[in-house]
């Protein structure tokens, strides 16, 4: 890690189940059919999860954030959005590709790989079990989100279509 010198640690947060409450858009991943491109579009009207978005603000007094998210790039201006409207600080904001379909548990520590070389990792915080297990495989410091209702809905589509 090549860290400049008085340049502050990253505060890593993921969007879905720990800053922003999902639960309205659920429905939207009902099998049969999961409709994956309404659920992303639904994203905007996710209220914030009031204990997610109190962390981040308590590390933002010590570190820089960072956003890490399973959301497609094409969601970009409309997630940068919604974290500016909750008062969140513009910070990098790590993306899927478009069509990447690889499990959040895969994609997201890829994403934040880069910036692991280059800064320290204060913290991660994802609501995801298999995601912080392979953060902490890449001895990253993680919290578990668990504040916001679990989803077996969720999880299942997760691991099933590698998204989110």
């Amino acid at each position: 890690m090549e860290q400049q010198p008085g340049e502050r640690r990253l505060a890593v947060f993921d969007l879905d189940g720990t800053l922003a409450d999902v639960a309205h858009r659920l429905h939207f991943l009902e099998p049969p059919r999961r409709d994956w491109n309404g659920f992303f579009r639904a994203a905007s009207g996710d209220p914030p999860l009031a204990e997610g978005i109190a962390l981040a603000l308590r590390w933002a007094e010590t570190c820089d954030l960072g956003y890490v998210t399973g959301r497609p790039e094409r969601c970009r201006r409309a997630t940068e959005r919604w974290l500016r409207e909750r008062g969140l600080p513009a910070a990098p904001l790590w993306m899927r590709p478009d069509r990447d379909r690889r499990p959040a548990r895969v994609l997201k520590p890829e994403l934040l790989a880069d910036a692991a070389r280059t800064r320290e990792i204060a913290v991660v915080v994802d609501d995801d079990a298999q995601v912080c297990a392979a953060y902490r495989a890449r001895s990253l410091p993680v919290v578990h989100a668990t504040w916001a209702a679990a989803s077996r809905a969720l999880e299942r589509a997760q691991e099933e279509t590698g998204r989110t």
